[in-house]
């Protein structure tokens, strides 16, 4: 096997492996010697060779979350970083590999990377091997580590350019995902990317202008705003499995020109409330069986900010929406149920939106409620009860989000014993009941309808109100 060495801008070399694994729109990928890196060398080298240098500069330090940042350890699972530049023998980079977990390790796939389309695509699913398909929930929890992911990128100022399937792997069986190609993100006050980014990704707006001139100031390029309509894409169709824009409506008699309309100048959201000129016949499971939070954004990014970036959700939007909604999941009765778990979004309707099997007998649904002002009580979400619903600390205090550095450990639990659901107290310090008596760790609180129970009566603690529903 024949070795060629790379010579990073700190000095380092780097023994690698000159045999091609993959290449990109500017890129050759090749392996280090060891397997545990990926150099990728730029197919022009010399264009803009100054201003890319700055970039990535900027990128391995000023922008870096995985060495500047109190959670740098954490931020490296959810982002595939640059960890150097290649000065020889042409310009470059290097980045760790994937870890394991994104490749599929059986049947059709085993060696592919855990791009989206395998999940979502038309035809592609049938080719993913039962034991790495995932369930729906697994998908769910994908979406709130990517939302996270993009969070940090916008807070810092950037702009990835190209989210899409391609460059955001998800692992269902870890509940994880990663982004990667980083080094095309857009840096503040250094030149955007040139990638418009992937079809089906990109913002109408970019559709729309894309092509006049690179200068000309009517032109629309990759920004946080773009980011925002593209991460928005993604998480419809790793929940929903199908593309927000697609229908049926035509615009043009050319093929090329019909698709740069309905992506761009003439876009249309398939499930728009009021006009449904591009809805297919076919939508079985709507957006709205998600829920309000979700389904609230969902017609803010898709019908209010489809044309006009600004009104579009930021990351942290979607982020909270998300761990709403999670509290609100079920798992389906129905063993043979597809999404095996739905969104409980109307409680007078127990069904599973997916398969239709109902649920059946008692189950407290909690509105959390934090103190706006001293005495005043607001709704701060919910919370559905069954056998494996617990607290944690996001639930008990209302100014904490489980990001990276929150305290994970469970701190009570939910039971059904002799019939009626019980809270029991595990971690707790002043959990009181709605008679004002203290609940110690050990000690359980009945669930009883109407009532209300203190979670903590430490600043920001929450407070949550029981309602008990019935479905027969």
């Amino acid at each position: 096997m024949s070795i060629s060495i790379a010579t990073l801008s700190d000095g380092r070399s780097v023994r690698y492996i000159p045999e091609i694994i993959g290449q990109g729109a500017e890129k050759r990928f090749y392996y280090t010697e060891d397997k545990s890196s990926v150099i990728g060398l730029y197919l022009e080298p010399n264009k803009d060779a100054i201003m890319r240098r700055k970039r990535l500069d900027n990128i391995l330090g000023k922008f870096n979350p995985t060495i500047g940042d109190k959670n740098a350890s954490y931020w490296k699972n959810l982002f595939c970083w640059p960890t150097g530049i290649v000065e020889k023998p042409s310009i470059g980079i290097l980045c760790p590999a994937y870890p394991s977990n994104y490749k599929f390790k059986n049947g059709a796939l085993k060696g592919r990377e855990k791009q989206g389309l395998w999940y979502f695509g038309d035809k592609c699913p049938k080719l993913v091997d039962p034991s790495e398909k995932g369930e729906w929930k697994d998908f769910f929890a994908g979406c709130i580590v990517l939302s996270r992911a993009v969070r940090r990128l916008h807070m810092a100022g950037l702009a990835h350019s190209d989210l899409s399937h391609k460059n955001i792997l998800l692992d269902p069986n870890t509940r994880s995902s990663i982004v990667i190609d980083i080094d095309t993100l857009v840096v503040p006050g250094l030149y955007p990317s040139k990638l418009l980014g992937t079809t089906g990704y990109i913002a109408p707006e970019v559709y729309e202008t894309m092509y006049m001139p690179i200068e000309n100031p009517k032109r629309k390029l990759p920004s946080i705003y773009t980011d925002r309509h593209a991460l928005a894409i993604l998480i419809y169709r790793f929940l929903l499995q199908r593309d927000p824009l697609e229908g049926p409506k035509v615009h043009s008699k050319d093929p090329d020109e019909n698709e740069l309309l309905w992506r761009g100048k003439e876009a249309i959201f398939i499930e728009n409330p009021s006009d449904k000129s591009n809805r297919p016949n076919d939508i079985k499971v709507p957006f709205t069986v998600l829920g309000k939070p979700l389904g609230d954004l969902f017609l803010q990014v898709f019908v209010d900010g489809l044309h006009d970036p600004e009104k579009r959700p930021t990351a942290p939007q979607w982020e909270s929406a998300l761990l709403k909604t999670w509290d609100m999941i079920l798992p389906c009765p129905n063993t043979n149920c597809t999404y095996k778990s739905f969104v409980l979004s109307d409680p007078k309707n127990t069904r599973c939106p997916c398969c239709g099997t109902k649920l059946s007998g008692s189950m407290p649904i909690l509105t959390l409620l934090k103190e706006s002002r001293p005495g005043q009580w607001t709704s701060n979400g919910e919370l559905i009860v069954h056998s494996k619903t617990a607290l944690y600390a996001w639930h008990v205090f209302d100014h904490i989000l489980p990001g990276p550095d929150v305290d994970r450990s469970r701190q009570a639990y939910f039971a059904l014993h002799g019939g009626k659901w019980i809270l029991i107290n595990e971690k707790l310090s002043s959990l009181y009941s709605s008679t004002g008596n203290l609940v110690p760790p050990g000690k359980a609180v009945e669930l009883i309808d109407g009532a209300r129970i203190r979670l903590s009566n430490e600043p920001r603690g929450q407070m949550v109100e029981v309602r008990i529903i019935n479905s027969k």
